[in-house]
């Protein structure tokens, strides 16, 4: 085995410091990978094992999947496969001196990372309504006699029947967030259609915005939030008269007045929200057509006065409006489109920001090929 060197078993104090250490760090986690390395440490240390794997099913596909395993990538296997899939339909517990040994054993990871599996033990990961979530696997025990003992199944079903709670917590959070995140796409269409734009028009500018986030530097969850509230940014519209909005000529200066209420309209529908997503929409709803010089509405804010979301999604929404083409224009060519924002760049749109879309425009040009309309 490739493990290293053997361990003894836990001493009752020592198991009890592992369980402590590792609650107060669960109970507070709400990432869904962070959780499940976490899971996967604990039951590894409880049970003295060389690796600990997650196994989730996934009902879109009826698989199990596996995270974040210990030591290989993100993986999955049919719910009914091997000894994962055994304990899964089964919900019965398993305890293995040597995989090879069983003919319900896949080999094929261990040829394909060179680990040679050894000892196994598995348990069924169930809620409280007894509904399976899972299985919950160690591999190869680090003792002398390098077997899973009765109480090591004990441990890793008290590992589990502790952690499950928060990891269905996780899991329903995340399914809200889904739902939530189907809906404020949705309602951004409602926004667009109503102008004649398209739902890919949506898309787009949701992708420009996490790509052009991530290449300032923001973190993912920062870029991902603003990808997810991006598709808001015009929501306002719904309450703008359809003469006014896609009137084929020039609008007057009362028409434009009216139109351009749309910011203040979609920032009073999403504000008073205190789900995190909807406040990023309220901040971009509102500030996406304020400039850098001042000059842009509702406030006239100028500079990094306007939030950092509201900078960032200008960019995207402008690009997308060049790039392709509307009912009042043919799409610009990319030369053009360069010149522009190096024009724009410290009087409609903040400098930095130009500097790294000037930097990295084929990575737009890439996405706006890929969500065509």
């Amino acid at each position: 085995m490739s493990h290293g060197r053997l361990k003894r078993e836990l001493h009752s104090e020592e198991l009890l410091e592992i369980i402590f250490d590792y609650a107060s760090r669960i109970t507070i986690e709400n990432n869904l990978d962070r959780l499940l390395m976490l899971m996967e440490d604990m039951g590894r240390d409880m049970t003295v094992a060389d690796r600990c794997t997650l196994w989730l099913y996934d009902e879109k596909t009826d698989e199990l999947l596996a995270r974040i395993p210990h030591g290989m990538e993100k993986i999955r296997v049919p719910a009914t496969s091997g000894l994962v899939g055994y304990v899964y339909q089964t919900a019965n517990s398993l305890v293995i001196d040597d995989a090879y040994e069983d003919k319900r054993f896949c080999a094929e990871l261990d040829v394909k990372t060179g680990y040679r599996t050894k000892s196994v033990m598995m348990i069924p990961l169930t809620n409280k309504q007894n509904q399976r979530l899972g299985v919950y696997q160690v591999i190869n025990k680090l003792t002398a006699d390098e077997v899973f003992t009765a109480q090591d199944v004990k441990y890793l079903s008290l590992a589990a029947s502790y952690t499950a709670q928060a990891l269905e917590a996780v899991l329903t959070n995340i399914e809200m967030e889904e739902a939530q995140r189907e809906i404020i796409f949705k309602m951004g269409e409602i926004g667009e259609v109503r102008s004649k734009e398209t739902g890919a028009h949506v898309k787009r500018v949701a992708e420009y915005a996490k790509f052009l986030a991530m290449k300032c530097g923001l973190s993912e969850e920062e870029a991902d939030l603003i990808k997810v509230a991006s598709p808001m940014h015009d929501i306002g519209k719904v309450a703008i008269a359809d003469a006014i909005l896609n009137k084929p000529g020039k609008l007057s200066e009362e028409e434009f007045i009216a139109v351009r209420e749309h910011a203040n309209i979609g920032y009073n529908l999403l504000k008073n929200s205190n789900r995190s997503i909807l406040k990023a929409a309220a901040v971009i709803a509102k500030e996406h057509h304020e400039r850098w010089d001042g000059k842009g509405y509702p406030e006239g804010l100028s500079g990094d006065d306007t939030h950092i979301y509201g900078r960032i999604v200008s960019v995207a929404d402008v690009f997308d409006a060049l790039a392709t083409d509307r009912p009042y224009k043919k799409a610009w060519n990319a030369e053009k489109i360069l010149a522009h924002f190096k024009k724009e760049r410290g009087c409609q749109f903040d400098p930095n920001l130009i500097d790294v879309f000037l930097a990295n425009m084929d990575g737009f040009l890439q996405i706006k090929e890929q969500y065509e309309d």
